[in-house]
């Protein structure tokens, strides 16, 4: 089994729906074995295994259950151990990873639910994949403007708390190298059904495009020596929009404001920006934000550097229900997004599985200090942060 909803449940898990912890699906399923991620590499590898009846133990990127725990795995608190201690089960929040192979206990004395740690993606890697001869033909009237999009990465430097990324794509960016996309693009326009505009560049942030290092296991985005001048990607933009046969070459996948310098953003907004720019500020409470894990970047600034450039409207995402959003902070909110034209979007927090702020959820303690933290519960003061804010459109 693999996805989204199986990597996210591959260990002990706190359940929204239920309002539990459960444990890892693989128990549930009956399954052999767990695919995390995005997973090419562990499906070539299962299935030649299988055509050679070779047993699929010690894959990278899998979970399989075992009797005992092999050397080299970092053991995580056991199921029982969480169930009885929220402390626990925070301490089990900081050691997941992609990048270690884990092990969690899941009965007494006996059975493991093995994680092998993740395989190293290649910018080659990324370069077959996205090269393969997709046909782009679309039925769908949902997704019928993303036909012509390209993935230029993979992975995302954000870590925000409430995002699930870290734990499928990873916390390091890898980026397909600029031939193999310009070969893409050269491909897409002698398509007979392609007019012209290629609706998405980018990424989980299109901006992370070109901010490769895999040096340490460090956050990327806290670090010095990242290099964050976005001169491979707009050397990137520039050679698309030279191709005979673009028009037009969107940038829909929202950006990182905190990361974008005034040359990113001028050829950004000048070139790439059909209408509006979406940003995602999420909050503007300093200690919401960083509960979050968004608290770099001034937001002011930004905005006034976008005006300045007179070029399109900005449209800001933001999230109300979050680990310690109380009404004082809903309030606070309300009052920012008033000044602001075009808060599009509203998300109601939702808890998914093994991420830090599902954690701060269910136990309410910060993971990292286990410090207790307001957590809005009840479905009536959701309901009324939701009404202060005064908008039509949530998630």
């Amino acid at each position: 089994m693999g996805g989204i909803e199986a990597s996210l449940r591959r260990f002990t898990h706190y359940d929204y729906w239920d309002n539990k912890l459960k444990k890892s699906i693989l128990l549930d399923s009956l399954a052999d074995i767990l695919v995390y991620g995005n997973g090419e590499k562990q499906i070539l590898e299962i299935a030649s295994r299988l055509k050679n009846n070779r047993d699929l133990f010690g894959i990278n990127g899998t979970c399989v259950k075992s009797n005992n725990v092999p050397p080299r795995f970092i053991e995580l608190p056991s199921h029982k151990q969480v169930l009885d201690s929220k402390e626990k089960f925070c301490d089990m929040q900081n050691l997941f990873s992609n990048g270690h192979n884990l092990a969690e206990q899941f009965e007494l004395d006996r059975g493991y639910i093995l994680q092998f740690k993740s395989p190293n993606y290649l910018p080659r890697d990324l370069d077959e994949y996205y090269e393969l001869p997709f046909t782009r033909e679309i039925k769908s009237k949902e997704i019928m403007g993303f036909e012509f999009s390209i993935v230029t990465h993979r992975g995302c430097i954000g870590n925000c708390n409430f995002c699930s990324l870290r734990l499928l794509s990873g916390d390091k960016i890898v980026s397909r190298t600029e031939e193999s996309i310009i070969r893409e693009v050269e491909k897409m326009v002698k398509m007979p059904h392609f007019k012209g505009n290629i609706d998405d560049l980018g990424g989980p942030s299109a901006n992370m495009y070109g901010m490769d290092c895999h040096a340490c296991e460090g956050e990327c985005i806290n670090c010095v020596k990242l290099n964050k001048s976005h001169s491979r990607l707009i050397k990137l933009m520039k050679k698309i929009r030279s191709i005979k046969g673009v028009k037009k070459v969107f940038v829909r996948s929202g950006i990182r404001y905190d990361l974008v310098n005034e040359e990113y953003l001028s050829q950004l907004v000048k070139h790439h920006v059909s209408g509006k720019l979406k940003i995602a500020p999420e909050h503007v409470n300093t200690e919401v934000l960083e509960l979050m894990n968004k608290h770099k970047g001034d937001l002011s600034k930004f905005i006034s550097d976008f005006n300045k450039l007179g070029c399109g409207e900005l449209a800001f995402y933001f999230m109300i229900g979050h680990p310690g959003t109380a009404m004082k902070e809903a309030e606070e909110l309300a009052q920012a997004i008033k000044k602001l034209k075009n808060a599009e979007s509203v998300q109601l927090f939702t808890p998914t599985p093994m991420t830090v702020s599902t954690c701060m959820y269910y136990t309410s303690l910060n993971p990292k200090t286990k410090k207790k933290i307001y957590v809005p519960y009840s479905f009536r003061e959701k309901k009324e942060q939701k009404r202060i804010l005064g908008l039509k459109k949530f998630n």
